[in-house]
């Protein structure tokens, strides 16, 4: 069985710094990180980092210049390192892949469990 299981969220003040990991697991052919999403209270979720090839990435524009995706393809996990944290990035933030499972060699859509972030003082 495969699945995506994100990690690192928390409680973290104005101005801090949390980095999330999204690691995928199971019997896996090849995956293709789509991005990291969120979803705050009351709010539609909202893609927030796309990984549009191996060196390109797409954000949002209110995070750009603070948060940062990266891969490690040896380790099937994805990063979002996330900076100069505010009050409006609190919300359920999740990972998406399309993994190939060994199994059946079929190419499915896979959502992570998400991670709570939340930015208070």
């Amino acid at each position: 069985q495969v699945q995506l299981v994100e990690s690192g969220g928390g409680l973290v003040q104005p101005g801090g710094s949390l980095r999330l990991s999204c690691a995928a697991s199971g019997s896996i052919s090849s995956i293709y990180f789509v991005g990291w999403f969120r979803q705050a209270p009351g709010k539609q979720r909202e893609l927030v980092a796309s990984s549009i090839s191996s060196t390109i990435t797409n954000y949002t524009d209110s995070v750009k210049g603070r948060f940062t995706l990266s891969k490690d393809n040896a380790k099937n996990t994805m990063y979002l390192q996330m900076k100069s944290l505010k009050p409006e990035d609190t919300a359920v933030y999740y990972c998406n892949a399309n993994i190939r499972t060994s199994t059946d060699m079929t190419l499915r859509n896979y959502w992570g469990q998400g991670t709570q972030v939340t930015v208070s003082s």
